[in-house]
């Protein structure tokens, strides 16, 4: 089965596989620093503790051996500065990503480059025709990054999970086909 790669520098941070036996302790720091950011829009948060976290780690390693979910730390000088995902979707031929920034990594184009990236990744893989990107419709500056990169707004759909405290309920779907010219021409620098 092929896979992205582990590691994928980019320049002024990298995308690394997350790994369990020394990610904890990061993790863990990271999030309990990005509550206030996090909360407001990840569900998740409500329900973190070190209990999830070493949860979430254990399950990295067999979603990337079975093809599920390509976790990724992202890392700026050695530092965590957040997290991004491209996950198995309904559709075989689909994929969706995700990300989410410590607040001192914000504003600085991170998100949309690492989302560059794993869309790359994505359309590396065989059979693999597009990527998905969805937030909640009042989360503009997660919604900046698809729109920034040439995904093209697909639906609106009710959310069916409880929302986040700032979320509307209505998830924005963004979607990127497979590119028929090279992926770097697509997406840009």
């Amino acid at each position: 089965m092929e896979r992205p790669k582990q590691i994928i520098d980019c320049g002024d941070f990298a995308l690394r596989r997350w790994q369990a036996e020394s990610d904890f302790d990061p993790l863990f720091r990271m999030i309990e620093e990005s509550l206030d950011h996090l909360r407001p829009w990840m569900p998740w948060v409500a329900r973190h503790s070190p209990e999830r976290i070493r949860n979430f780690l254990a399950r990295c390693d067999p979603k990337w051996q079975s093809g599920d979910a390509y976790n990724y730390a992202i890392t700026a000088n050695g530092t965590l500065a957040g997290s991004c995902s491209m996950y198995r979707v309904g559709d075989p031929q689909g994929r969706g990503a995700g990300y989410w920034l410590h607040p001192a990594a914000t504003g600085q184009g991170i998100a949309t480059r690492a989302t560059a990236v794993l869309a790359a990744e994505a359309f590396a893989l065989p059979n693999v025709e597009y990527l998905e990107i969805a937030h909640d419709l009042a989360n503009t500056s997660s919604g900046a990054v698809p729109r920034r990169l040439g995904f093209s707004e697909v639906r609106r759909e009710q959310v069916t999970t409880p929302p986040a405290p700032s979320d509307s309920g209505i998830d924005v779907v963004w979607r990127l086909n497979r590119p028929t010219s090279p992926l770097h021409d697509t997406l840009g620098p």
